[in-house]
């Protein structure tokens, strides 16, 4: 742990409750990516299945289950609840995310640290979390207009990526033998996938402009 990480993990708990406040105050997921939901879910059950073999710390088991209930509310809610269901752009979100699942899952077959069950899932979910905000990221280039809360909820996902990457950076140069390069790698391929959603997010901040991206 650093105050990289810790940053960075406040970051992505500000975005979920961004995204819950959003979904749970205005009973509306409009502008939301039902897909790019579903894929984190994944990721952060393939990820922590550890919580049932292995014990790192209060903080981080809390945490685990934290991400894992709230991606599994907001899917539900998308999905089940009768009314923020009927607010969903379903024309809109049609990105094809089980291509993400099969070519994520095949890389993290081929290339992992070790070839154990466990490992291999956490490879899978690591790939899989750099793609995971394609779907949401086409879908609010084909909406035009963004919402305030959902540039919110995207700007401080992307910032919880940036976050990791100085902790990256901070363990290579702290720690031995650094061997997280799969994640450092897949972190800076999803930090590069924010950089127009950053671009024009602050744009619309220095303007005082609603925030809008290019179709």
């Amino acid at each position: 742990m650093n105050i990289f990480r810790f940053v960075g993990d406040v970051m992505h708990l500000i975005s979920i409750l961004i995204l819950l406040l959003k979904i749970y105050a205005t009973k509306s997921c409009s502008g939301i990516s039902l897909k790019t939901q579903e894929l984190y879910a994944i990721v952060f059950l393939a990820r922590y299945l550890d919580l049932f073999t292995d014990f790192i710390s209060v903080y981080n088991t809390v945490m685990k289950l934290v991400f894992i209930a709230s991606s599994l509310a907001i899917v539900w809610c998308m999905r089940s609840h009768r009314v923020v269901k009927r607010s969903y752009d379903k024309e809109l979100d049609t990105f094809r995310h089980y291509f993400l699942v099969l070519a994520c899952f095949i890389l993290g077959l081929l290339v992992h640290e070790k070839f154990t069950f466990q490992e291999v899932l956490w490879a899978f979910s690591i790939y899989l979390e750099a793609v995971a905000i394609l779907p949401q990221l086409v879908l609010l280039q084909r909406s035009g207009n963004v919402d305030n809360l959902t540039g919110q909820y995207v700007f401080f996902l992307g910032a919880y990526r940036g976050f990791y990457i100085l902790n990256w950076i901070y363990r290579y140069f702290t720690e031995l033998h650094f061997s997280r390069w799969l994640s450092a790698i897949s972190g800076l391929v999803q930090t590069a996938l924010y950089a127009d959603f950053f671009y024009y997010y602050f744009m619309s901040w220095k303007n005082s402009a609603k925030l809008q991206l290019p179709a």
